[in-house]
């Protein structure tokens, strides 16, 4: 989806920081046991659709509630100690936590009185020269998203979708960010519908190569490509079918998280999700039809071998029939001591031979 596709013409991704819950330990727990380099892509505080001086994850809730605005932390697989860490620090939910440590969630969103935590699968086109049974056609991973008054927290899961480039990007739209964190998540849920689209287009072009290959006279072996190219899109629909029920939450439900011009917003990714998830449906139902299409002609090529094979056992089987009569070498058979029998059986068994091959070519057999 491009930016002219808003209803403001724009893209962006705030986090937004929310208040420490009552009770929050004020000192953060220590972050370890690895480099902070490891796992912390980017932090930052935006005021007023702003990046401020850097920050500190255990610094940033403090100074974006300070300041009215919104810290945006980007994590990248975190361990569960570390995660834990920024969850002390602002208040996560301990259920979204643990589904946030873990990769091969289902996509979803979970509110809580004060939060909204959503999983989003993302995908990527594994280019390949050309599809075979075991061709891996979409890779994906998957981004967790925590979502506060004061905070946004992104956590992904492999490399299939980077943020950085979509950060640098909401940058640029200041008028976007003031919106909070709210348009972070919609951003980052747009960038994900829009590589499902861009991943589909693509399968596309291996549907048409393998309607190609099914189609040719020469004899393929597609069957086998047919099952693995559905099953690849299979796995796309996994990651897009559950979008529908997260996103309609966020277009059309009162959530205090999402200001009410964020809505318009999330209703136009709801209507790109809805596009490609019919896109990969109509790919589905085409290679269904490719795959019936080419067991059928498998069952046609299968049954003209078998008629000529048959075909030439017919023929075959004069000849044979008349040796064997002739051969018995009884004492009293007719023609059997005849000055002509042996050229006339000779003649008789090629006469025979050509009327069957004659007959059989012209009912197509041959």
């Amino acid at each position: 989806m491009s930016s002219t596709d808003s209803p403001s013409g724009t893209r962006s991704r705030l986090p937004q920081i929310r208040p420490r819950p009552a009770g929050t330990p004020s000192a953060p727990a220590p972050v370890a046991p690895r480099d902070r380099a490891d796992f912390v892509v980017d932090c930052a505080v935006y005021v007023e659709g702003e990046r401020q001086s850097p920050v500190t994850p255990e610094e940033g809730l403090r100074v974006a509630t300070e300041r009215g605005g919104f810290v945006w932390l980007g994590l990248h697989e975190p361990t569960q100690a570390e995660l834990e860490s920024v969850a002390s620090t602002y208040g996560l939910h301990p259920l979204a936590v643990e589904d946030a440590v873990e990769a091969h969630q289902r996509p979803k969103l979970d509110t809580y009185e004060d939060s909204l935590f959503m999983v989003l699968k993302t995908a990527r086109y594994v280019e390949h020269e050309r599809l075979t049974a075991a061709s891996q056609v979409v890779s994906t991973g998957e981004v967790m998203v925590f979502v506060g008054r004061h905070y946004l927290i992104t956590v992904r899961h492999g490399d299939q979708s980077e943020l950085k480039d979509l950060r640098a990007g909401l940058e640029g739209q200041h008028e976007l960010l003031r919106l909070g964190p709210a348009a972070v998540l919609y951003a980052v849920a747009d960038q994900a519908v829009d590589d499902f689209v861009d991943v589909a287009t693509a399968m596309e072009e291996d549907v048409e190569e393998l309607e190609v290959s099914v189609f040719t006279p020469e004899r393929t072996d597609d069957i086998s490509r047919i099952y693995q190219l559905k099953r690849e899109l299979m796995q796309l629909r996994r990651a897009v079918s559950p979008l529908d029920v997260p996103l309609n939450t966020l277009a059309d439900r009162d959530l205090d998280i999402v200001p009410d011009e964020m809505r318009s917003y999330f209703r136009d990714v709801q209507d790109h999700a809805l596009r490609v998830r019919d896109q990969i449906g109509s790919l589905d139902e085409l290679l269904t039809s490719i795959l019936q299409s080419s067991l059928a002609i498998t069952s046609l090529e299968d049954n003209e071998d078998m008629r000529k094979i048959s075909a030439w056992a017919g023929i075959i089987a004069v000849s044979t029939f008349i040796a064997g009569v002739y051969g018995m070498n009884f004492e009293h058979m007719p023609e059997l001591k005849s000055q002509y029998g042996y050229p006339l059986c000779l003649l008789a068994m090629a006469l025979a031979s050509s009327l069957l091959y004659r007959g059989f070519k012209r009912s197509g057999w041959l």
